[in-house]
């Protein structure tokens, strides 16, 4: 299996946690908001980086 197409998908589902994390507390307004924001922006970057990953890695066979 192909490490960075692997990578990509975890970056993408942590990506997920942090974003639900980030509404959950929006929600509930529980937390502070500059700690909400880092969360958000940190889950955005690293679901868009774990899609580009997985969308622009070719899967060649060993």
């Amino acid at each position: 299996m192909n490490q960075k197409r692997t990578f990509g998908t975890i970056l993408t589902i942590l990506g997920i946690v942090g974003l639900i994390y980030t509404g959950v507390s929006v929600i509930q307004k529980s937390g502070d908001v500059t700690t909400m924001v880092v969360i958000g922006v940190i889950a955005i970057i690293f679901f868009f980086t774990g899609i580009s990953l997985v969308r622009n890695t070719k899967d060649e066979a060993a």
